[in-house]
């Protein structure tokens, strides 16, 4: 039985489709707005695999080409692996959905969200993740949900609810929220510097909209839903649990009051856990799985406690202190640009790199192929956190935060027009303990600052972080990681003096309320602020110059019917005029021509090249011409390349001269003025004109052309082709 149910979001219907699509999974349904389409389907293993201690969820989000009418690129005309796109539309899929399952459910759960039907305006990943979330409501998958997803943007003051493409091309920022009906469990976007209050505001419009979209997913389960499976609840031996409690609690509350580094905070943890496991392996055999759960739960309220009761967090700091900060620039001379930013014990080493317009990133997806000119790029090696792991490609994570740390600083990128570069910036993780996302921030800044890119403005990030046990809330500014781990909320807010640029934000609890988040936004922008203040302190604004080893760009505008002739049959021209004067150059179709060269003498060398070659003749102008062929009626020269005009034998000299050669011979070079373009587009050029005595070869030459046009007509001279 095909059952739908639909709600009005932003002006369009979105609905909610089961019973004709996947039948045989535990859940599918087909989401519709305007005509993008999204299937989203659950399938959970029945049974725990044997010795499973956790929940394997998967999440994949998947665009297929032929939604949008298209056939893929590449050898293989197939999907292949995941997109950048693909990935981080997973991760806002999966981020709202994973907290939503119960304590000790461990049976691995696949969710498979394809787009099939695409109308170029509207993004699928946001349809994906309600069609998710309704799919797991109507199967037996024990989901404590529903969530839904909206994007918000504001064009001239107004708030959109699932803005078009095109509207997000004028949106001042571009927030994507998730929710229950009760509260906010997610948030992620960009903007233009908007106010915390301008934030505020649209997560509460968002959430209006989440309300909708959750009550249609329950009415879908009340008619179509199956029965959830139970989830047996994790037992306990008696007296296992007051045993950990009387021989773990004290130690691990001294614990959350001493100050200690992260390192040394691990091996003192450790230690407690196998004193613990080591006291109760007699009588409890084989649970010391169990005995770390409970100690981990006790180590968590060690922590909170502290940090609500007195104020105190794990490394002596009160709630809105930030740790240590250290800013260097310039520490790799080959580079365009490089920064070590360290705050605490997290450290990211960081460099710009400025290219041409060929080194800009080709994306392809559902919409049309378009470029990116800046990227950032953010890697997270296993020694940053003192580990011995597999190196390989960018994770999912890894992605994530780069994608993070980019839109942060994207929209404070100067344009194109002033300032023509590909910029590319790498961040290393050497050192992490929460928040290395915006220290990649800081350190970007600070690298494009070195680099001489001028951003409009200084940018900062931080990290905030939430505990709250009933009425008693702490807001935590700048936090570690096992206060990231430990507490109810990771806020990170990017922004400058003047607004917010990028935010994420990930709650693990229910009741956190706009007046909590307005709290934490304004204490975020105090610490944000310090930040600024003290990164100032080693650099303020762009270094003037460039680089030595960064490439120079020069911009010059040709018309557009000129093109051609520069590039040359077969790109003849534009490879030889690359070769000589070991410079790049790109043409835009609009007639925009980049020339780029680390030595600018070779840059100078094609813009030279260029404008002569697209420089229209002129009369009374003087030239240096190169002598192309010669005639017993004269020489024919090149005064501009591919311009040939005819220096008569009569305009060659203020004497008499019998032969051409006897001047000159192809190859030389002379001085030439142009006299006359005829009619038909012919230069008649001069050098007597240019010699002292020849004051009258103009009304000689004028006078000569009308004997040539009374008399026989000179063959040579109409009959050679001219350029």
């Amino acid at each position: 039985m095909v059952v739908t149910k639909e709600v009005e979001v932003g002006g369009k219907v979105l609905s909610f489709e089961t019973g004709r699509f996947a039948k045989q999974a535990d859940g599918a349904v087909m989401v519709r707005y305007a005509d993008t389409m999204v299937l989203a389907t659950v399938v959970s293993a029945k049974e725990i695999k044997e010795g499973q201690d956790y929940f394997p969820l998967q999440v994949e989000y998947r665009e297929k080409t032929s939604a949008a009418g298209q056939i893929p690129g590449g050898f293989f005309r197939r999907e292949g692996r995941p997109t950048e796109k693909e990935i981080l539309s997973s991760r806002l899929i999966d981020r709202p959905i994973r907290p939503m399952f119960p304590e000790g459910y461990f049976n691995e759960t696949q969710i498979l969200v394809t787009v099939y039907s695409s109308d170029s305006q509207h993004d699928g990943d946001i349809l994906g993740a309600c069609a998710a979330s309704a799919a797991l409501m109507i199967s037996d998958a024990p989901f404590d949900g529903p969530i839904a997803s909206v994007r918000v943007g504001r064009v001239n003051g107004q708030f959109l609810i699932n803005p078009t493409y095109d509207e997000l091309e004028h949106s001042d920022m571009d927030v994507t929220v998730a929710g229950t009906e009760s509260s906010i469990v997610m948030v992620e976007g960009e903007s233009k510097e908007i106010s915390e209050t301008d934030m505020l505001e649209a997560l509460r419009i968002g959430h209006e909209s989440i309300k909708l979209l959750c009550k249609a997913q329950i009415d879908l389960a009340k008619q179509t839903g199956k029965p959830k499976r139970p989830v047996a609840p994790s037992q306990v031996p008696e007296g296992l649990a007051d045993s950990v409690k009387k021989l773990g609690e004290a130690k691990l509350k001294e614990l959350s009051r001493t100050v200690l580094a992260k390192e040394q905070r691990a091996e003192a943890t450790t230690k407690v856990y196998e004193e613990v496991n080591q006291a109760l392996a007699e009588k409890y055999p084989e649970q010391s799985e169990l005995i770390g759960n409970l100690l981990h739960e006790l180590e968590s309220q060690a922590m909170r406690s502290t940090i609500l009761n007195e104020g105190k967090r794990l490394d002596g700091r009160g709630l809105t202190d930030i740790r240590p900060i250290t800013c260097e620039i310039g520490l790799l001379p080959r580079t365009h640009g490089s920064a070590l930013f360290t705050r605490g014990e997290t450290q990211s080493l960081t460099t710009a790199t400025l290219g041409t317009k060929r080194d800009e990133q080709i994306i392809e997806g559902l919409m049309a192929e378009t470029t990116k000119r800046f990227m950032l790029h953010y890697n997270f090696p296993p020694f940053s956190v003192g580990e011995v792991g597999r190196v390989s490609g960018p994770g999912r994570r890894e992605i994530g935060h780069g994608n993070l740390a980019e839109r942060s600083l994207k929209n404070l990128i100067p344009a194109e027009s002033d300032f023509p570069y590909t910029i590319r910036v790498l961040s290393d993780i050497l050192e992490s303990n929460g928040s290395s996302s915006m220290a990649t921030v800081c350190a970007g800044t600070l690298a494009l600052f070195d680099a001489g890119v001028p951003l409009k403005r200084p940018l900062a990030g931080i990290a905030m972080g939430l505990v709250k046990e009933g009425d008693k809330v702490a807001i935590l500014s700048d936090i570690l990681g096992n206060e990231d781990h430990l507490g109810d909320m990771d806020f990170k807010v990017a922004g400058t003096t003047e607004g917010i640029t990028a935010f994420q934000m990930d709650i693990k609890i229910q009741g956190i309320t706009l007046e909590i988040m307005d709290k934490a936004l304004q204490q975020a922008k105090a610490g944000r602020f310090h930040i600024l203040g003290v990164m100032s302190k080693t650099i303020s604004a762009p270094r003037p110059e460039l680089s030595q080893y960064a490439p120079r760009l020069q911009t010059i505008k040709v018309p557009i019917d000129m093109i051609g002739m520069i590039i040359g049959p077969g790109g003849k021209n534009i490879r030889q005029l690359v070769k000589d004067s070991g410079a790049e150059i790109n043409i835009e179709d609009d007639g925009t021509v980049t020339v780029a060269a680390v030595l600018k003498e070779s840059a100078d060398k094609a813009m030279d090249a260029i404008r002569k070659m697209t420089e229209l003749p002129e009369v009374g102008k003087t030239y240096t011409a190169t002598v192309k062929k010669i005639m017993e009626f004269g020489a024919f020269v090149e005064i501009l390349p591919g311009k040939e005009g005819l220096v008569h034998i009569s305009q060659l000299d203020t004497n008499r001269v019998e032969k051409v050669e006897d001047l000159f011979k192809v190859g030389d070079s002379l001085e030439v003025k142009l006299m006359l373009i005829d009619s038909e587009g012919r230069l008649n050029l001069s050098r007597k004109a240019l010699l002292p005595g020849g004051e009258n070869a103009q009304e000689e030459m004028s006078k000569a052309r009308e004997r040539r046009s009374s008399g026989p007509r000179d063959r040579g001279h109409s009959d050679h082709k001219r350029h």
